[in-house]
């Protein structure tokens, strides 16, 4: 389910709004001032933010600028502002579109429609579980305390090419049962050829003591589960 973040402090609109949405099957995440919306953000790292520029506590644009600094979501501004410098402003700090109050809420669930749309087929670039995060464009994988972060040297994971493959195939099949076979096969594609018997558990206790937590659980008798929910971005 994709996840909008709103921002708007008129309590009618935002409700409105929240509520067209929430039955157009996203998870909303409301906002009224700048200081919830960040909060929010941090935790959610949601796929679109719709937000007001004028709010009681600073301003939408100076918000969505932050966010752009770590995040590609989408972002759609609701403003009573229609002059060409407030555009020519919120398109300068990253925003994709503009829609000028009063509107109609059929044309705002449109325009999230098409954006969601794109979001579902372009192409992801990330897998991200609690604080692990794995750059595919990189093979590289990261420990990223806040949702969004920046991925930075300081923060990268020492990891053997098995273990990042380890890493990778656990993420991409979150909270299923693995068996050392079904490990085997994606990881090493043995193809029948000899694998000591403690390859499978020797390099899920290295991968386990780098990653801290307890991401990776024995499932007696049956294999090996990665315990947190995954989301591709």
């Amino acid at each position: 389910m994709n996840t909008i973040l709103l921002l708007e402090d008129d309590q009618n609109l935002n409700r409105g709004i929240s509520l067209k949405l929430s039955r157009e099957g996203y998870n909303l995440l409301s906002a009224f001032t700048v200081r919830e919306a960040r909060e929010l953000f941090a935790g959610e790292n949601p796929d679109m933010i719709i937000s007001d520029i004028t709010l009681p506590d600073g301003s939408g644009l100076d918000f969505c600028s932050e966010v752009r600094r770590t995040s590609n979501a989408f972002i759609l501004f609701l403003t009573a502002l229609d002059s060409e410098i407030d555009m020519i402003n919120g398109y300068d700090i990253g925003a994709d579109d503009y829609i000028t109050k009063p509107f109609s809420l059929m044309v705002l669930v449109s325009k999230v429609h098409a954006f969601m749309r794109r979001a579902d087929t372009a192409p992801k670039s990330r897998i991200r579980s609690g604080e692990i995060t794995v750059s595919y464009s990189e093979m590289k994988a990261y420990r990223t305390p806040a949702a969004g972060n920046v991925l930075t040297a300081e923060n990268l994971l020492s990891l053997s090419p098995k273990e990042l493959q380890l890493l990778v195939f656990f993420m991409e099949n979150a909270r299923q049962v693995l068996s050392r076979e079904q490990i085997l096969e994606h990881v090493w594609d043995t193809d029948g050829q000899f694998v000591d018997d403690d390859t499978v558990p020797v390099n899920i206790s290295r991968l386990k003591g780098k990653l801290g937590g307890s991401y990776i659980q024995n499932v007696r008798g049956i294999g090996y589960i990665w315990t947190e929910e995954s989301f591709k971005e």
